[in-house]
């Protein structure tokens, strides 16, 4: 029996950055860092899991030379879960990105 590949259906390049993130889900906050983001999803691991489906706030540190600007830039972004998945003692949580705001 052959078997097929399952088609990556991420539209977004992404990217190995580790940046900071504070992340608010079911009105707890975790700091934690990125493991991958890119422009409509980011990828990071948390002490505890987040369902599947919850909205969750998070604030990622840009720094200003991926930015392109003379100062770090701080982006405000609202978004959904799309995995929340076991990796060792923490778990790896996977949300597309609805909404973004610059802070400064």
């Amino acid at each position: 029996m052959a078997t097929r590949a399952i088609p990556d259906m991420r539209s977004s390049v992404r990217f190995p950055l580790h940046l900071p993130l504070a992340v608010r889900a079911d009105s707890r906050e975790h700091f934690t860092e990125t493991s991958d983001i890119s422009s409509g999803g980011v990828l990071f691991h948390a002490d505890l899991g987040v369902p599947v489906g919850s909205t969750i706030e998070f604030t990622i540190a840009m720094p200003a030379m991926i930015v392109g600007s003379s100062k770090d830039v701080l982006v405000n972004c609202v978004g959904r879960v799309v995995r929340c998945s076991p990796h060792g003692d923490r778990c790896e949580v996977a949300a597309v990105i609805d909404e973004y705001k610059f802070i400064r």
